[in-house]
Order: structure tokens, then C-alpha cells, then sequence
């Protein structure tokens, strides 16, 4: 499955009936699923099936999705308002031998307020259920084209975020290698500040002061981290190369990656560890930032 980052944009449109419509779609980062949607008065119905279209191609991301939706062949009818027309002419037979008895005219009828009104004809249910139907399966190819784009931009992230693996990995073997780690190196550091300790202070014990020499050097020792590293460098790549939405759990290996390098750089006894942990730090606030793009 393919990696995904969250940023995208679709536009569909297209016609059916009388009617034009036009799906608009834009997706950027988020915690979570959270969908913004605007339809047209009268279209509310359709919400809950494009929420579900969504949910089901989507894990992450802000999505902002509006339809808009315009008629391009205005039909008006005429509605004639009976009860109107029926009082007006019982009105004309009351009042014949009153008033002129000549036949009403049109145009007089339509000088009637409220007798006549004219507006735009109302479509069929059929028809009404075919426009919904080509709405939802524009829906569904933007949300296709809209996963593409994401998926476009995924794999390119993919492959930034794997050289940074790689880098720290790099880094981590920079560290490992580094002299001052060798147990000869440490040794001969230990000794020399054992022997300037006792120089400088008869009253020490030399056994106890060897024996905190030893437990200093066991806390800083650098393997356990350096193993961690090792196990995160591993589990990331097998993340980037199963794919789908793997964005969460590399944000928590990248929050181990920092954690180790922290205590690398504390623990560090030599300026060219710290040097390396240093730029590790770097790499990986690279690595974290470009995972908070990905599904």
C-alpha cells in the first residue's frame, strides 16, 4: 500500500439535467479525519453518504469539501391560484346588473394580485434522482483524483524521509566507530583521572575510587542507545516500505529517534560524539517534520 501524505487538491465537474455542478476539494495536515463540507440548500440530504465516501478512502487530514450546483436551463411555469379565480368570478356574477357585463379579459385577470404566479418548474422525482446519482459519482472520481495527488506526494516523501534514515543510521555508525568508545581508550581516560585524584588527595580510597570509576563508565557507555537507534532505523524503513497510513507510529519512532540522541549527546565524553549527536538532532526535527505530512 502506498504511502500518503495529506496535502492535495481535486476540482470535478459536470452536468445533468438542467443542471451544472462542480465538486471543489483541499486536504492538509491534521490529527485527525476532519471533514469541513459545504453543499447547496436543498442538498443536505446527500451528507451523510459523502461523509462516508470520505471515511472510507480517508484516514487523516483536513478536507474541505464544497459542491456548488447552478441551473443553465431556467423553465418557468404558471400556477393559477383556483380559490382566486373562483372568487373572482362568483365577485363578477353578484355584481351582474351592477356593473358593465362584459366578458373578463386576460389581461384584467392577470392584473389580480396573487391570481397568477409565475416560477420555475419543478423537476421530476426521476430526474431529481439522476442529478443526485451524477453528483455522487463526481464525488468519487475527486476523491479519486484527490487520493492520487496524495499519493503523488507521498512517495516523494517516502523517499526524503528514507535518506534521512539513512543519515541517521550514518551518524549512529559515526558514533559507534568514534575511538573514544574503544575499552582501551576508556580505560587509559579512567586511569589517568584515577592517578590525578589519588595525587592530589592521600586520604582516598584507591578500591572505592575504582569501583565509581567502573560504575561511571557503565553510565556512560553508549551501546544501549546506539542499539536503539539501530532497532528504530530498522523498524522505519519497514514502515516506509509497507506503505498506508504509517504516519502516527513514524512520529513515535521519530520521538525515540530525539530521545536517544538527547541522551547521546549527555552522555558524550569526546567532541566528536557530540558533534554527531548534535547533527543527529538535526536530521531527525528533519525527519519529524516531514512526518507530520503523511497519513
Amino acid at each position: 500500500m502506498a504511502l500518503q501524505s495529506m496535502t492535495g487538491f481535486a476540482r470535478r465537474e459536470g452536468t445533468s439535467g438542467r443542471g451544472r455542478w462542480a465538486w471543489e476539494l483541499r486536504s492538509v495536515n491534521g490529527k485527525g479525519l476532519d471533514v469541513r463540507l459545504r453543499l447547496p440548500q436543498g442538498l443536505e440530504r446527500l451528507e451523510t453518504d459523502v461523509r462516508k465516501l470520505i471515511s472510507d478512502r480517508f484516514s487523516r487530514g483536513n478536507l474541505q469539501v464544497g459542491l456548488s450546483l447552478s441551473v443553465e436551463d431556467s423553465r418557468v411555469e404558471v400556477v393559477v391560484n383556483q380559490d382566486a379565480l373562483a372568487a373572482v368570478l362568483a365577485l363578477r356574477d353578484q355584481l351582474t346588473g351592477v356593473i358593465d357585463p362584459a366578458p373578463l379579459r386576460l389581461d384584467s385577470l392577470m392584473a389580480v394580485r396573487g391570481l397568477v404566479e409565475f416560477k420555475e418548474a419543478e423537476e421530476s422525482e426521476e430526474a431529481l434522482a439522476a442529478r443526485d446519482a451524477d453528483i455522487m459519482a463526481g464525488l468519487t472520481a475527486a476523491l479519486g483524483d484527490l487520493r492520487d495527488m496524495r499519493g503523488g506526494e507521498g512517495q516523494a516523501l517516502g523517499q526524503i524521509l528514507l535518506g534521512h534514515v539513512t543519515t541517521i543510521e550514518t551518524l549512529t555508525d559515526t558514533v559507534e566507530r568514534d575511538p573514544s568508545r574503544s575499552p582501551q581508550e576508556i580505560a587509559g581516560r579512567l586511569a589517568t583521572q584515577v592517578s590525578m585524584l589519588l595525587e592530589g588527595s592521600a586520604g582516598l580510597d584507591r578500591d572505592r575510587l575504582h569501583a565509581e570509576a567502573a560504575l561511571l563508565a557503565t553510565k556512560a557507555d553508549l551501546r544501549e542507545e546506539i542499539d536503539r537507534l539501530k532497532a528504530h532505523v530498522a523498524a522505519a524503513r519497514d514502515l516506509l516500505s509497507k506503505g498506508g497510513p504509517v504516519g502516527r507510529k513514524l512520529d513515535f519512532l521519530a520521538q525515540e529517534f530525539n530521545r536517544e540522541s538527547n541522551t547521546i549527546c549527555s552522555k558524550s565524553n569526546a567532541a566528536a560524539v557530540t558533534a554527531a549527536g548534535i547533527e543527529l538532532k538535526v536530521v531527525i526535527d528533519q525527519f519529524r517534520e516531514q512526518v507530520q505530512n503523511l497519513e
